[in-house]
C-alpha cells in the first residue's frame, strides 16, 4: 500500500521521471545485480523495489494532479446490527 512518499516536495514532472526510469529499469531487469571477482563478491540492490516505486507514483500522481490521473479510492465501512443491543 502507498505511503505517499513521492507526493510532499515533487512535482508531477518529478513523479514521471522517477516512474519512467522505475519501468526502464524492470524492462531492461536491472533490479538486482550482482557479481564476483577473485573470491570477492558485491551486490547491489535498488533502495525501494521497482514494484513499491510504480505503486508510490501512481499514488502520487492522483494525489498531485487528480484531473489528469484519477481520485484515490474511497474506502467504505458497514455495520450491520440486527436486533436490541445486549446491555
Amino acid at each position: 500500500m502507498a505511503r505517499g512518499l513521492f507526493v510532499t516536495g515533487f512535482t508531477v514532472s518529478e513523479v514521471l521521471a522517477i516512474q519512467r526510469k522505475a519501468k526502464d529499469l524492470l524492462l531492461e531487469g536491472k533490479t538486482l545485480m550482482n557479481w564476483s571477482d577473485s573470491g570477492t563478491s558485491a551486490g547491489k540492490q535498488f533502495t525501494m523495489p521497482v514494484s513499491e516505486v510504480l505503486e508510490e507514483c501512481a499514488y502520487a500522481l492522483r494525489r498531485l494532479d487528480p484531473d489528469t490521473y484519477g481520485t484515490l479510492p474511497r474506502q467504505a465501512s458497514v455495520s450491520f446490527i440486527s436486533g436490541p443491543l445486549a446491555k
